[in-house]
């Protein structure tokens, strides 16, 4: 049976947004596995996640401090249905990311990141998928805020797509 993935990072709760449009919270419900790539920022955030997702898979960011560092490591790797893969906030700059990330986790088939608010989807000479699913609540230099989902069935990773989120009412 397919697994149904959501892919979110740089929340920044309450910094950027006070907290998470009901679009995300409505793709939490429909997941069965989230993953967070970092930029917390409050712990709140992640009790929630926890309390609301079937499975949280989360590392900490930059912008997260001792508390958050303490619950969550830097990097995580989870294997969903055959799949492999790890997580890790910053890779670095766009420039020669593949070849750090190959050298980086040569075991993974998935590499999930963020830092950047930028949305990326590419593979790598060996097959590594890098995917950074931009950020819900604060869209930088992108067009909208956005994350990602996807579907793990059999060992393949299906049905990628980058989802534009609308912010919250309050903070339009």
């Amino acid at each position: 049976m397919p697994t149904r993935l959501l892919l979110l990072a740089d929340t920044h709760v309450p910094k950027r947004a006070r907290g998470l449009p009901d679009a995300v919270w409505q793709a939490v419900a429909d997941a069965d596995v989230v993953f967070h790539a970092g930029d917390w920022v409050e712990e709140s955030l992640l009790d929630e996640l926890e309390a609301r997702s079937a499975r949280l898979v989360g590392v900490y960011g930059n912008n997260d401090g001792e508390r958050l560092r303490a619950r969550l490591p830097e990097v995580a790797e989870a294997t969903i249905d055959g799949i492999r893969f790890a997580m890790i906030h910053e890779t670095g700059a766009a420039t020669g990311r593949e070849a750090r990330c190959e050298a980086q986790f040569p075991d993974a088939d998935v590499l999930i990141f963020g830092h950047s608010h930028i949305p990326w989807d590419t593979v790598t000479p060996r097959g590594l998928r890098l995917l950074n699913p931009g950020s819900p609540t604060d869209r930088r230099r992108q067009p909208v805020c956005t994350l990602m989902t996807a579907t793990a069935d059999a060992g393949t990773l299906q049905d990628v797509s980058l989802v534009p989120v609308a912010p919250p009412t309050s903070q339009r």
